[in-house]
């Protein structure tokens, strides 16, 4: 694949992974689970990402090809850990998308979102298929309008004239299941959920055929990009806690809206909406072409059918392109927004624990970040994949364990 992708095109697709949907679905179950402690719970999910990111960077710095975790798992560890990592990726970034398309479709069409939200994801796969260059260049505006809107959150939360919003008889308070009081586990919950919202800079590791000089463009880019998305978080969090309260919050499926509507400007919450469709349609670009790649990689040794290599007159894997887009309109159809974002979490924290592990295995001259990282990132997954809610656990467990035998056999035959 051609190398035509700098640092600053790495870091938009990145941003535009990480300031997507979950910005705008994923406050309310996390302030049900944490309560007061939300912003301890986003400062975890912090150290969790960065953790995982330490040991994304060396890792995609020693194995510069397109497939992420899958190639890492394979090559660090053995083929069937590297299975494992790529059925990971593939489940929980179809959730991903699924949920983008969830989110997309209840601001553009609430009356009828399923529409609208698959809607969206063809027109992503079409733009995916056309060249990764257009998924980048269209990023830019996509991530800076994101950015601008999030903006407009925090300023009404800080600066708003009322403190916290009572429920009026025009939008009932819907209970939310997950209710933890804010205890020890309660904060847990809420950080495996909010690693749903940080998780997009696994999006620029699967680039590594695609960068320029990656010894340096994937390193930097996974840094900027979530130290940016980690100040934008903590700035929201405390925006959405101090307009809206922590109660209030946990019982809202759209807190931002919400806390822009009750301000001084209330005209503003039409930009909030139009804001979150942009960042759910920018995250359907860079999830789907993290998918598509990571597709590729496993097609090419064997894991997928092969036909899903082949590489297009653009330079792109359409094939592929065109499967990840199938399987995140399938997985949106049959699941929710909220439901796609806890399968998501917890694909995303069992192929990170793979990323962290094979992290251990690489000689100590080729890691720029201390073991420790590595360890902390590996317990931290493992432990908060478990503690997510148990319906999504044991769904994702089983769909993990069909996926993986069904390559495995695959393979063997």
């Amino acid at each position: 694949m051609q190398r035509r992708l700098s640092t600053t095109d790495a870091v938009v697709l990145g941003l535009a992974a990480m300031l997507g949907a979950g910005v705008f679905a994923v406050w309310g179950p996390a302030a049900a689970a944490a309560g007061a402690w939300l912003l301890l719970a986003v400062a975890l999910a912090g150290i969790v990402a960065a953790c995982n990111a330490a040991s994304t960077s060396d890792l995609a710095v020693a194995h510069p090809e397109s497939g992420g975790g899958f190639v890492y798992g394979r090559e660090q560890l053995c083929p069937g850990v590297g299975r494992l990592a790529g059925v990971a990726f593939l489940v929980g970034k179809s959730a991903s998308a699924a949920a983008a398309a969830g989110v997309f479709g209840s601001y553009v069409l609430p009356s009828d979102p399923v529409p609208a939200g698959l809607a969206a994801v063809a027109v992503a796969t079409v733009l995916n298929s056309a060249g990764v260059r257009w998924t980048a260049r269209g990023a830019y505006a996509l991530v800076g309008g994101t950015i601008a809107v999030l903006l407009v959150v925090v300023g009404a939360g800080l600066l708003g004239t009322s403190a916290v919003v009572v429920p009026s008889a025009a939008q009932p308070v819907q209970p939310v299941v997950i209710t933890h009081d804010g205890g020890p586990l309660g904060v847990l919950t809420a950080t495996g959920l909010l690693f749903f919202a940080f998780a997009g800079y696994a999006r620029i590791a699967t680039l590594g055929e695609e960068v320029r000089n990656p010894a340096r463009t994937l390193r930097r880019a996974i840094g900027i990009a979530l130290g940016i998305t980690f100040t934008i978080y903590v700035l929201v969090a405390i925006a959405l806690l101090v307009g809206l309260g922590p109660a209030r919050l946990a019982s809202e499926t759209a807190p931002l809206v919400v806390l822009v509507d009750a301000g001084t400007a209330p005209a503003l919450g039409v930009l909030v909406r139009v804001g979150a469709a942009v960042a759910a349609g920018s995250a359907l670009l860079t999830v789907l072409v993290g998918l598509s790649r990571t597709t590729l990689a496993m097609a090419r040794r064997g894991e997928l059918p092969r036909p899903l290599a082949t590489i297009g007159s653009r330079g792109t894997p359409w094939r592929a392109d065109v499967l990840g887009g199938l399987v995140a309109i399938g997985v949106s159809v049959l699941a929710g927004p909220a439901a796609a974002i806890a399968l998501s979490a917890c694909s995303l924290l069992v192929y990170y624990a793979v990323i962290n592990l094979a992290a251990l295995r690489l000689p100590a001259a080729m890691r720029r970040w201390p073991a420790w990282t590595a360890v902390l990132g590996l317990v931290m997954c493992v432990g908060l994949a478990v503690l997510l809610p148990l319906p999504q656990v044991l769904i994702t467990a089983a769909t993990l364990l069909v996926a993986w035998i069904v390559c495995t056999l695959f393979v063997h035959r």
